[in-house]
């Protein structure tokens, strides 16, 4: 892939963002607000997912930068280049991967994506379309009909059409939609391989575990609002939480009274305490709890420890912002 990267396009400041979005609304006739006042900027060279459940806007905001959807308010900039004043120029270096297998079934694999390089007025260049295919594992089905190929290898062209004409920014619209578990890791290697070849991700997606594995920062989205935008690492620490699960010797029918400044849960039954804390503080409090067990006479037989994963941050966020 690193070959993907178009080499020719001039050198920008490394702190210059090559996606700046600046009070971005969008509100349509019938009166719904798809987007509302949205401040987003995104680094050269990262990985970035949009998470949020459907209708909250995620394909509204990609519209927009891409030039499908006219925005009702607001700015967006795209590698130095205003989206509604610069249409030609900002849209040449995005690239758009969507959610809908939208393909000519009947134009070959070759044709399809040499055409898609010719509309962005790109000049025919057979050894980079080549090299696309290559390294999406089309070059053997580049003179394959496109109704003849499987829905992951429809979504593979897809991806060599967004390339073809050598952005410098790619959305991802749901890549992995469909696709079986194997094929999904085979394109989480593909994307970080773009990624290193100096293509910006822009990615929506369902499956939280494909951000928490990819991604470099995560913003969510919720009824036209970004919720959070951070840092995964930094999201994970801020937010997660970690759970110690406590299984007892004998159950217990409720919580003693004594241990009521933990708020521990009960679980399993009876059989097992769940005790919340957060992991980044100095003191967690598990030693004194396990003190406290010992004088009231639970016992406990067992311990495990668990994370908060990014699914659990992602439902808690949205479900605080409804």
């Amino acid at each position: 892939m690193q070959d993907i990267a178009d080499t020719r396009a001039a050198q920008r400041p490394p702190s210059a963002p090559i996606l700046s979005v600046s009070g971005l609304s969008k509100t349509y006739p019938n009166g719904l607000i798809a987007l509302s006042d949205i401040e987003l900027t995104i680094d050269r060279g990262e990985i970035f997912a949009l998470l949020g459940p459907n209708g909250a806007g995620k394909t509204t905001l990609i519209n927009i930068i891409c030039g499908i959807v006219m925005p009702s308010a607001g700015k967006v900039v795209a590698d130095g280049h205003d989206i509604l004043r610069e249409y030609r120029a900002a849209r040449s270096g995005i690239g758009l991967v969507p959610q809908e297998l939208h393909t000519d079934a009947f134009e070959s694999v070759w044709a399809t994506v040499n055409f898609s390089r010719g509309l962005f007025g790109k000049p025919p260049d057979a050894v980079y379309c080549e090299r696309v295919l290559r390294n999406l594992s089309l070059w053997d089905r580049r003179d394959a009909k496109i109704m003849t190929l499987s829905g992951g290898m429809k979504r593979r062209v897809l991806i060599a059409k967004a390339l073809a004409h050598e952005p410098r920014i790619l959305f991802l619209d749901e890549p992995t939609a469909g696709v079986d578990v194997e094929l999904r890791r085979d394109m989480w290697q593909m994307v970080r391989a773009l990624r290193d070849s100096g293509v910006t991700i822009i990615l929506t997606t369902h499956y939280i575990e494909e951000a928490e594995e990819m991604a470099d920062r995560i913003a969510v989205i919720n009824r036209g609002r970004l919720v959070v935008v951070e840092e995964k690492a930094l999201l994970m620490r801020k937010l997660g939480k970690k759970q110690l699960m406590l299984q007892l010797q004998r159950p217990l029918e409720q919580v003693p009274p004594a241990l009521a400044e933990y708020q521990l849960e009960l679980a399993d039954n009876g059989r097992a305490l769940v005790f919340t804390y957060d992991a980044q503080t100095r003191q967690t409090g598990i030693p004194m709890l396990l003190k406290r067990l010992s004088e009231l006479n639970v016992d406990v037989k067992d311990l495990h420890s668990s994370e908060s994963s990014l699914e659990d941050i992602f439902v808690s966020l949205v479900s605080n912002h409804a």
